[in-house]
């Protein structure tokens, strides 16, 4: 996910703030920020963020839909075979 030009020191963002803040608005990729050399946190512009954020939200409704339908919904052939026989529906 992160190639070696989004990893940066926190030294480093805190001296030139301004450059990641260019960096990131225009690239739209996260850095990931590193102290002693370990992963230390992930900045992103607001606008990447809010994507991410958007398509979050989606997968979770998914996950409410999908989980909805196993614990309340039934086959559909056995829907659409009582939907058949209570409209008169021949095939």
């Amino acid at each position: 996910m992160f190639q070696s030009s989004d990893i940066h020191t926190v030294t480093d963002f805190n001296r030139k703030p301004s450059e990641h803040i260019k960096r990131l608005n225009g690239s739209k990729r996260p850095e990931l920020l590193t102290v002693n050399g370990k992963p230390a946190v992930v900045v992103q512009d607001a606008e990447a963020w809010e994507k991410m954020a958007n398509l979050a939200e989606y997968a979770d409704s998914l996950q409410n839909i999908r989980r909805a339908i196993s614990e309340e919904g039934r086959p559909l052939e056995e829907f659409t075979a009582e939907f058949e026989a209570r409209h008169g529906i021949q095939r």
